[in-house]
């Protein structure tokens, strides 16, 4: 039967914001501005130089880049040539640049100057990368360290050689695609306990993420975007196709530094930005920080946020909206819907509420939290705030799968939902709440403990600057809780008092016996703590306990 459906795509926000508001301002950086229309034909110009240099439908190309616009660009010009984008982590090593390359078996590689020494180690075990892209930032002095390989295969070009390069195609861009269930993008995960799995997205999946971040954000024509968030995080979230979708304007920034972005804050009048709780605690304990004159949308997640920060962000003039998600879930998939009845309630009530990770966004299904039965069926824990089980989810917001990875895709979506492997309570309201992930949980004399409701409970202690809290060996029981903690400057604070504070806050077996107080925490690109090197500091060979 003949329909008259058109296929879902992200590329439609660009296409009709060009059209519908061509001199508005679309993308900042440093001083350059660009209008929509301008940000467009940027977009068709890549595109047309992608396919003329061999780059097919289906195609893989990856980008090392930072929160440039070149590559907020490749997020429309990279599936607008009918390619599939393969954002790469910034903070990787050239071993791990190489796999992603390769496993993705990415045709073409464009690579920000800067991160050079990410990629010239292994230049030569590119095995299906053709022809790199070099991108200078033209805004900043190159390093006399950065030393761009001489390399015939794959050749080096520059990003000027490279669109000089661009033929038009006989055929206009339509900005459309035949099949919205076709790949998108490609996103890697951290990889912390094995090797990195792609997930891939869809273009229908991407266009209802970037409609839900809108509504949850509250993005319209009038926002201006700080990229707070690494662009190549489950392609931010979805959030520069969003912006794209508004007609709002997107800020670029090379570094996530409290300075910078206090700076651009103030001077283009940002009205929203994106990140995980460590990046919040970096912004509101910068030098520069201050109330606001007008609220700020912060949309928050990566890591279960503490109340105690939450209500530090809403005493500058943050508004918080606090959402869930994995990379496997195109970033945000349940949001803390925000009730009237909370108004009426003190600050931290208010906040120990809005910390937890709450409901389905408009785009996705309800998250449920399940446990097996005696038949390996998955049934739903009770709605009580307390009996634990496995957070699962399903519909348009779930991956498509693993890419090139049928048995891992298989484990995941076992009993026909998406396990995450966060341990989680449902609420009797119907919001659930983050306990752990299943790897982090403590199982201490058989009780399970969480490290998240003991963070919490130590991060409300005010000399505490942030917190990370693991499992760690036990003679007697197995394996009990260790607090590391950075304190913050001019609030020494000792051990016995953290624990003492603990104590007041949660059950006693619950608290720490051991506080440590550490210059810095072991961290992913994206904010979130890595556990996994606190545990295997203190493991060692013990058991195979770390690796989980």
């Amino acid at each position: 039967m003949e329909t008259w459906n058109t296929e879902l795509t992200p590329l439609s926000f660009l296409r009709r914001s060009a059209e519908v508001f061509p001199d508005k301002r679309a993308v900042v950086y440093n001083d350059q501005e660009m209008t929509y229309r301008e940000f467009a034909a940027a977009v068709e110009t890549r595109a047309h130089a992608l396919r003329t240099a061999g780059i097919e439908p289906g195609d893989r190309v990856a980008y090392l880049m930072p929160n440039l616009p070149e590559a907020l660009m490749a997020a429309f010009a990279v599936p607008l040539a009918g390619a599939v984008l393969v954002p790469i982590n910034t903070r990787l090593a050239p071993e791990e640049v190489r796999y992603i390359c390769n496993h993705s078996q990415a045709k073409l590689l464009v690579v920000d100057t800067q991160l050079w020494p990410s990629v010239s180690p292994v230049i030569d075990d590119l095995d299906t990368v053709e022809a790199i892209v070099d991108v200078e930032d033209t805004t900043i002095e190159t390093s006399a360290e950065v030393v761009r390989p001489n390399s015939s295969s794959p050749a080096v070009t520059s990003l000027d050689e490279f669109l000089a390069g661009a033929k038009d195609d006989a055929e206009e861009f339509t900005w459309r695609v035949e099949d919205e269930r076709a790949t998108l993008s490609i996103n890697y995960t951290s990889g912390t306990t094995g090797r990195p799995k792609g997930v891939m997205y869809t273009h229908r999946g991407a266009y209802l993420n970037a409609l839900g971040e809108v509504i949850h954000s509250e993005h319209d024509g009038n926002s201006v975007y700080l990229w707070t968030l690494p662009m190549f995080h489950c392609n931010g979230w979805c959030t520069g196709w969003a912006l794209a979708a508004a007609g709002g304007a997107q800020v670029c920034l090379r570094e996530v530094r409290g300075e910078v972005i206090w700076d651009l804050i103030d001077r283009h009048a940002v009205t929203h930005l994106n990140g995980a709780p460590t990046v919040m605690s970096t912004v509101i304990n910068a030098e520069q920080a201050h109330s606001l004159d007008r609220a700020v949308t912060a949309t928050m997640a990566g890591a279960a946020p503490s109340p105690t920060l939450i209500w530090q962000l809403e005493a500058l003039n943050f508004e918080i909206v606090h959402v869930y998600g994995l990379t496997e879930t195109y970033g945000p998939y349940a949001v803390c819907q925000w009730q009237d009845s909370w108004a009426g309630l003190d600050d931290k009530s208010r906040a120990r509420l809005r910390a937890r990770q709450g409901v389905g966004m408009v785009q996705a299904d309800q998250a449920r939290i399940v446990t097996l039965d005696s038949g390996g069926e998955l049934v739903d824990v009770p709605a009580d705030g307390a009996t634990i089980g496995e957070i699962v989810m399903r519909g348009n917001n779930v991956m498509k799968g693993y890419f090139r990875d049928v048995k891992a895709t298989e484990e995941a979506f076992r009993g026909g939902w998406f396990h995450s492997g966060d341990l989680g309570v449902m609420h009797e309201d119907g919001y659930i709440e983050l306990r752990d992930r299943s790897k982090d949980i403590i199982v201490s004399g058989g009780e399970n403990i969480s490290t998240v409701e003991i963070e919490q409970a130590i991060s409300s202690h005010p000399a505490v600057l942030e917190v990370a809290v693991i499992g760690v060996p036990d003679d007697k029981w197995g394996e009990r809780p260790k607090a590391f903690i950075i304190v913050r400057e001019g609030q020494p604070v000792t051990e016995a008092e953290v624990i003492d504070h603990v104590r007041t806050q949660i059950a006693k077996y619950k608290a720490p016996r051991e506080v440590e107080v550490v210059a810095a925490l072991p961290k992913t690109s994206t904010g979130k703590i890595q556990k996994f090197e606190l545990r295997s500091q203190e493991w060692g060979d013990r058991q195979s306990r770390i690796q989980g």
